[in-house]
């Protein structure tokens, strides 16, 4: 599974997680992931942070985490469909890894990554204008997801 965000100043960081997610370590991959990858992307003050009701993120832990740290969270209502302006990357970076036919994990890993980096901030700017819904095309949101690209290999 990847882990990994963005905002409309392009992608942040991507990386692998090799187990099964828990809501200690979702929050764990926010401390040692969010926070760079908004510094990277020169995120100014007060930017929202967006991720979908996944039980993981709903958490009474996780909303404390956040609430301590000074996150602002973007609402997102209960038994919403999945309209995460982050599926557009997910689909982009399956297209490309696709294309590069990965043979083993280690290379679909390292091709993720790769292909990751290079999807222009530009793309990520049309798919949040494409989306258009709430704040999304909002500069100030950080948006998150994790994604399983694995049945790529099955392929």
């Amino acid at each position: 599974m990847l882990w990994g965000c963005f905002s409309a100043k392009g992608p942040g960081r991507l990386i692998r997680v090799k187990e099964r997610m828990s809501g200690a370590m979702y929050r764990e991959i926010l401390s040692d992931n969010l926070l760079p990858s908004a510094r990277a992307l020169k995120m100014k003050r007060g930017w929202v942070f967006q991720h979908d009701n996944d039980p993981k993120h709903t958490a009474r832990a996780t909303k404390e985490w956040l609430r301590k740290k000074h996150f602002k969270v973007l609402e997102w209502p209960s038994q919403s469909p999945d309209l995460n302006p982050i599926e557009n990357l997910w689909r982009e970076l399956k297209v490309r890894v696709a294309q590069r036919q990965p043979q083993n994990i280690t290379a679909l890993e390292e091709i993720c990554m790769e292909e990751w980096a290079k999807i222009p901030a530009t793309f990520v700017q049309l798919s949040e204008n494409i989306s258009k819904i709430g704040k999304f095309g909002d500069p100030n949101i950080v948006t998150e997801k994790c994604s399983q690209l694995c049945a790529l290999l099955e392929k």
